[in-house]
């Protein structure tokens, strides 16, 4: 699948992931499935990690819950999440392929392991409990 998000929000994320490091900045994606394929993400939301560390995230539920009903409302519809790696490259770890739950969602992961250039991929997981598939997927940003 091919994913567009704007620069603005990929600065967005990347200001928030900045300001919050060396915890694991986190948040949600919301947008539309286009008909010739694309997944063009359309707003990004910044959601608090509360387990505040740098090697995984937590969204509060209720935070969660109500951020899909602004989406929601919004005429959007929710497209996965995207999170930080403060220290480790822009790809899942174990713990991310093991929490990655919705098969038909984008995970957009973004490094700051290397100082003032940031690195964000998206990933495609699915599959069972110890072995699931990660598939790269095509960003661009726009």
């Amino acid at each position: 699948m091919k994913i567009t998000i704007l620069k603005s929000d990929h600065d967005k994320m990347y200001e928030h992931a900045l300001s919050v490091a060396p915890d694991e900045a986190c948040g949600l994606l919301a947008g539309i499935d286009r008909e010739d394929g694309i997944r063009e993400i359309k707003k990004v939301y910044i959601l608090e990690n509360i387990d505040h560390t740098n090697e995984h995230f937590s969204i509060d539920p209720k935070e969660q819950l109500k951020t899909v009903k602004q989406i929601r409302a919004e005429g959007l519809v929710p497209l996965g999440n995207w999170h930080s790696h403060p220290e480790s490259p822009s790809r899942p770890s174990e713990e991310d392929k093991r929490l990655a739950n919705d098969s038909k969602a984008s995970y957009l992961i973004l490094s700051l392991a290397e100082k003032g250039n940031p690195v964000l991929n998206a990933f495609h997981i699915e599959g069972e409990q110890g072995s699931r598939s990660v598939r790269k997927e095509e960003l661009s940003i726009i």
